[in-house]
Formats: structure tokens, C-alpha cells, sequence
């Protein structure tokens, strides 16, 4: 495990825009292999992983064969010549996310893509894109925002989307400048048990990393789940004593949810936009591009995780 220092953790995050105004660069090498690739894999642990889930669905959409695997499974997808396999490390290092990417060596095509090009993912792949670092905390927020910001533009080489990344730095000035509006209230509502973070299933990857900021940082109990799912899965726990929920919005099926917040008095919290029966709805200024939305709105829960753990500090 990384050491970590959650006393700099906000530090890191009111880094953010500055991270999103230096996004990282698709190399020609690269663009070449994504352009010959039938499917598209992608490798990884933890954050990693989690940035690659909402890029695998973005090549699904547009009838891409893209899959973001846990590195660590012991029944993986086999290597074959036209498999674009891309292995995300931060450090370039993780020992699952390394094995994985060697069965695909000499056989696939293999872009590493970390924050640490002479590590041995950097060096190993046919070629490497390279990230932002981690700051002085140690806690995986800038890399997995300048990894989600690399990978929304290997995705435009397909699609056809224009890149994000500046709207995205505009967005997270934004927000992150009107943090005082909100974060107390949202400790009042949320900092008394278990927080369940909800997002519909193209940003899946984003409730996955706020969830993990709040057990990473002040090691609250924080789980994530799809929106749509919650009502098939999670709302049994709506009859434990303090249950909450932060929503990233954009469900169709939102009005369940909020059914059974009124009928069972557990407060949801929405991060960018407005939902009536909420009981609280954070502002998220330039995030009506959900590309834009991806990049930013995870700030929510590392700010609310900075002011959880400034209340009650674990050493």
C-alpha cells in the first residue's frame, strides 16, 4: 500500500484544474495502434481501472469491441493480433497490471500508460502514453484525472470526439472555487454513516473513484453502485440508521430513488444539477458536457472527503 498523507490531500485536489490545463498528449505511435485495432482492452487495478470503465463504454457505444478488465483475474481475455491492450499504472509497477500486460506482449499491441515512464510498464510496452503524478498526498486523484482526461482523447481518435480537457479545467476552477458553499452542509448530511455513491452506468467510473476517495482518505465506509441497479440491490440497506446517498446524476430511473428517500427519510445529495426532493444539490458550473461532467465531478467527493478527515484525522 501506497503511503499515504491525507493532511496534503486537499492540497492535491485544489490542484485539479491546473492538472485538466496540462492534459496529456496521444502520441503519434499510439494513434497509430488505436487506428489498426479491432478491440481494445484495458488493464488495470484500483483507479485505473476505474478510469478505463467509462472509456470502454464510450468505444462500446460507438460499436467498438472495448473491455476494461480487472488486471488481476485469473480468466483473462486471450492476446491476439488485432487487441489493442492498453495497461494502466500510475506507478507503473503494480505487479497485476504488469503480469497481465506480459501475456499480451509480442502478441497484441500494447500501449502502457502511466505517470512513471522508465518504470517497467513505461519501458516494456510497444509504447508508452505518460500521466499526471500523484501530488505529496500519495492518494490517486491527479493521475486518475489526467488518465480519464488521456483517455477521453484515445477514444476521439475513434469517435470522432473533440477533446475536453480545457472546458474541464475552466469547470474545476469552477467548482472548486465555490467549495465553501457546500461542504459543510454536505458533512451535516452525509458524514454520519455509510456514504453509497450512485451514477448511471456510462459514468460508473466516476462513483467508483469517489467511493474510493472516502475510504482512502478519512476511511469512512463508502461503496459505489449503479443508479438504475440501486433499486434491485442496495435499497435494503435504506432501513439502517444512517444511510446516504451521493448522487452523480444523469439517470433515467433517479425518480425511484428519490421514491424511496421520501419514503424512508435518508438524505440525497446531488453532485451537479438539481433533483426535487434532494436535500442537497450542488452546483457543478460547465459540466453539461459529460465529458467535461467525468473530468470534474469526482471533486465533490475528494473535497468532502478533505473536510471529513480535517474533522476526525486518522493516523
Amino acid at each position: 500500500m501506497a503511503d499515504l498523507h491525507p493532511e496534503l490531500f486537499a492540497a492535491d485536489v485544489l490542484d485539479g484544474a491546473r492538472v485538466l490545463a496540462q492534459p496529456p498528449a496521444v502520441t503519434e505511435p499510439a494513434a497509430a495502434l488505436v487506428r489498426r485495432a479491432r478491440r481494445v482492452l484495458f488493464l488495470g487495478m484500483g483507479s485505473s481501472r476505474y478510469a478505463a470503465l467509462d472509456a470502454a463504454t464510450i468505444l462500446r457505444s460507438h460499436g467498438y469491441d472495448a473491455y476494461s478488465e480487472l488486471a488481476s483475474t485469473g480468466s483473462p481475455q486471450p492476446p491476439a493480433a488485432d487487441t489493442l491492450t492498453v495497461a494502466i499504472s500510475a506507478s507503473g509497477g503494480s505487479a497485476e497490471t504488469l503480469a497481465a500486460m506480459r501475456r499480451h506482449l509480442g502478441t497484441s499491441m500494447v500501449v502502457g500508460v502511466t505517470s512513471r515512464p522508465q518504470s517497467a510498464i513505461g519501458r516494456e510496452a510497444d509504447t508508452c502514453l505518460v500521466t499526471a503524478a500523484d501530488g505529496r498526498s500519495g492518494v490517486a486523484c491527479a493521475s486518475y484525472r489526467s488518465t480519464v482526461a488521456l483517455l477521453q482523447a484515445l477514444c476521439g481518435l475513434v469517435t470522432g470526439a473533440a477533446g475536453s480537457a480545457a472546458a474541464a479545467a475552466a469547470a474545476s476552477a469552477a467548482v472548486l472555487a465555490g467549495r465553501d458553499g457546500w461542504v459543510d452542509r454536505a458533512v451535516e448530511l452525509l458524514g454520519g454513516g455509510p456514504i453509497h455513491v450512485l451514477a448511471p452506468a456510462e459514468r460508473f467510473g466516476s462513483a467508483e473513484q469517489s467511493a474510493l476517495m472516502l475510504r482512502e482518505v478519512p476511511r469512512v465506509a463508502a461503496y459505489a453502485c449503479e443508479t438504475g441497479d440501486w433499486s434491485h440491490v442496495d435499497v435494503y440497506l435504506t432501513k439502517r440508521a444512517g444511510y446516504g446517498i451521493l448522487l452523480l446524476p444523469g439517470s433515467a430511473y433517479e425518480p425511484e430513488l428519490i421514491r424511496w428517500a421520501a419514503e424512508r427519510g435518508f438524505p440525497v445529495v446531488v453532485a451537479g444539477g438539481s433533483l426535487p426532493g434532494s436535500a442537497l444539490d450542488i452546483d457543478l458550473p460547465g459540466t453539461a458536457n459529460p465529458a467535461v461532467r467525468a473530468l470534474v465531478e469526482t471533486h465533490v467527493a475528494e473535497l468532502l472527503a478533505a473536510a471529513l478527515w480535517e474533522r476526525a484525522p486518522i493516523t
